[in-house]
């Protein structure tokens, strides 16, 4: 009986250890997402094609869903670019010894040192151009997911801080909703 309880603890205590989900900037804390940099410039990558017909146009007024940084979930943003591109969910290990990221999304095709003009498959290498966290830029990535897709720039104000952001790249159509009004 002692050695069935010692095993079942085991086995408890190893299953707790091992956790198999993917750690996205949504399951991270504000002090993961803290070294976000904010190019208020609003500088597109070379290449980049505004979208034909995005779901939601120039001045748009839209709630964000995603929580990719603090203050970012439930905040009332205004689309300033809708673009039509491949974005990737990336997984990479900062150029400058930070910490590991699982799962970053988004990184643009245009954004990729050499991109190609067709989408890259999820487990291939690339090299980042794409500054949006320090140490991201020429870091090598792992494509961990891939959509053909609208990419927003927006504007918005931090529900966290009531600071006022400019130029936020990049939302996808799935993390937006329209403002009721």
């Amino acid at each position: 009986m002692r050695i069935l309880m010692i095993l079942l603890m085991a086995v408890f205590v190893l299953s707790a250890c091992g956790n198999n989900e993917p750690q996205t900037h949504e399951s991270q804390g504000a002090d993961d997402t803290e070294h976000m940099q904010h190019d208020e410039s609003g500088k597109l990558p070379e290449g980049l094609k505004e979208a034909d017909d995005p779901e939601f146009p120039l001045g748009s007024k839209v709630i964000i869903q995603a929580d990719h940084m603090e203050g970012m979930k439930g905040a009332e943003a205004t689309i300033v670019g809708a673009y039509d591109t491949y974005a990737y969910e990336v997984t990479y290990t900062p150029t400058n010894g930070g910490k590991h990221v699982d799962h970053h999304r988004w990184v643009i095709q245009e954004e990729l040192k050499e991109p190609d003009e067709h989408p890259l498959e999820p487990g291939i290498e690339a090299t980042l151009k794409a500054d949006h966290m320090e140490g991201m830029k020429g870091s090598t990535a792992i494509v961990e997911k891939v959509e053909d897709t609208t990419v927003y720039m927006v504007d918005y104000t931090s529900t966290a801080t009531g600071e006022e952001v400019k130029n936020h790249k990049w939302l996808t159509e799935e993390e937006l909703a329209p403002l009721k009004e």
